[in-house]
């Protein structure tokens, strides 16, 4: 199996991911990685694709018109406000939501997946993360659904942990077989009215039982430039149908700080 199998090529360009260079290679227990490097000559470019996937993945276009009909008549009533809270502030939560969004924007563009549900848009603390899979796209294109599910950690120094804390959290989805947010986006599905994804989504419950569901896994670092050699050195090989990245980045945590920076101000 390679990194391809899963994953498909690198996206082209101008697609999210496509202005860091990849690399497809093997981990020390034959694991498949796909090791991924930013050019610093492109480091704004990078920086505009992940704000606009911030934004997307934290509010939608009526929880932002929503927002300013609210600011607008605090205003008129001569109430001082700046914004409304959206994002979070607490560098952990900025740096784990940062991680989740690469992951998740990166396999939508390097497969025929989708993400139906942009599960930070119902935290109800954006200050502390979500519970659940930090990644469940859906594949119902290929000959036979398919699940990718995901697990992104965002470290300033690469770690041993790290990269085992990924690896061990994708072993416990797959022993405990359906992932654990399948319902959730089920149900966010059938209240937004999209019925017919929602169907697919819940219908992934029978399709596993009956043995016609495809399963495959996503782990993710984003560090230093000594992303690439953990990943290969710390992977366990135990789970099959996994896939690891490592996103490798001079002065990573000055790049969360840069990508949201006033965010808010933005809207």
């Amino acid at each position: 199996m390679s990194s391809n199998s899963i994953l498909g090529e690198h996206p082209a360009r101008d697609a999210f991911g496509s202005y860091t260079i990849a690399e497809d290679c093997l981990t020390g227990s034959d694991i498949p990685h796909r090791a991924l490097t930013q050019d610093d000559n492109v480091r704004n470019s990078t920086i505009n694709q992940l704000r606009e996937a911030l934004i997307d993945h934290h509010v939608s276009a009526s929880m932002i018109a929503q927002d300013r009909r609210i600011i607008q008549n605090l205003i008129s009533q001569g109430y001082p406000v700046n914004s409304t809270r959206r994002f979070p502030i607490a560098d952990k939560t900025r740096k784990g939501n940062l991680a989740e969004v690469f992951l998740a924007e990166y396999i939508c563009s390097a497969t025929s997946s989708e993400l139906p549900v942009y599960r930070l848009r119902y935290n109800p603390n954006v200050e502390q993360s979500m519970k659940g899979d930090d990644i469940l796209a859906f594949d119902f294109v290929s000959q036979q659904p398919r699940i990718i599910v995901g697990e992104a950690k965002f470290r300033g120094t690469p770690s041993k942990k790290a990269v085992q804390d990924i690896v061990s959290g994708l072993i416990r989805s797959h022993q405990a077989g359906l992932p654990t947010s399948l319902q959730f986006v089920a149900d966010r599905l059938y209240e937004s009215n999209n019925t017919i994804l929602a169907v697919r989504v819940a219908n992934c419950a029978i399709q596993f039982v009956t043995g016609r569901l495809d399963i495959n896994y996503v782990g993710l670092l984003i560090s230093d430039t000594n992303s690439k050699s953990n990943v290969d050195q710390h992977t366990e090989g135990s789970l099959r149908n996994l896939v690891m990245i490592s996103l490798g980045i001079n002065n990573p945590s000055q790049l969360v700080n840069d990508c949201f920076e006033r965010i808010e101000e933005s809207l």
